[in-house]
């Protein structure tokens, strides 16, 4: 007697897997490309002697002046003056563990939640099942109870202020005679051109690979 024939049974784990691995892979780029470009970036600077010479620092004559010299000092220091401002934030946010913990938590639910979570694979907390816009809209209210309405916010605006300050008065203090830019420079360089880049590998990856991650 004759075997009945065998149906096919579809495997929906390998699908998930799949999905899953090509989230992995998005993040990894994600953040390769990212650490290239502050590489990048930091290569760019300009030598810390030379931002803080003594013999180029003097008092600017007036108003006019101090925003004269600040509008050139900024695009040549930009690498330095971006890392002061960096490490004023990091300091503060040491300061106060908590900030930091809400803030790593915070982006923590944008990356894993939302932005490489594969789209075919919906949200479920405590059995309920979030859709895409509902999950989004929970991360914005979040984000803005987290950073207006709670001292995260005052910290990051007060760290921001004390960063921006010091960089307005070593641009108003720093006499900008002997500085020269480079001609050659690209335009489009550092964390710049990886905004661009990210979005450009993005589309292509969301273009070739149906039902991947967001990034």
């Amino acid at each position: 007697m004759a075997n009945p024939p065998t149906l096919p049974i579809s495997d929906h784990s390998g699908g998930s897997q799949s999905q899953q691995t090509v989230a992995t892979s998005a993040f990894r780029t994600f953040l390769s490309r990212l650490s290239a470009s502050i590489r990048q970036s930091l290569s760019q600077r300009r030598p810390w002697l030379e931002l803080v010479d003594r013999s180029a620092i003097s008092r600017p004559d007036s108003l006019t002046d101090a925003y004269s010299r600040i509008r050139r000092n900024l695009p040549y220091f930009k690498v330095n003056y971006v890392t002061i401002v960096s490490l004023v934030l990091a300091l503060s946010l040491l300061s106060h563990p908590f900030s930091l913990l809400v803030l790593l938590c915070l982006f923590g639910a944008w990356i894993f939640l939302y932005l490489f979570r594969p789209s075919d694979q919906p949200l479920v907390i405590l059995g309920r099942t979030f859709s895409d816009r509902e999950t989004l809209g929970v991360l914005v209210l979040l984000t803005i109870v987290v950073v207006f309405l709670t001292s995260v916010g005052s910290l990051l605006t007060s760290a921001l202020m004390i960063g921006f300050g010091i960089v307005c008065f070593h641009g108003a203090f720093r006499v900008p005679e002997d500085l020269f830019l480079d001609e050659q420079e690209p335009a489009n360089t550092g964390l710049l051109s990886f905004l661009g880049g990210a979005a450009t590998s993005a589309a292509v990856a969301a273009a070739s690979t149906p039902g991947s991650a967001r990034v």
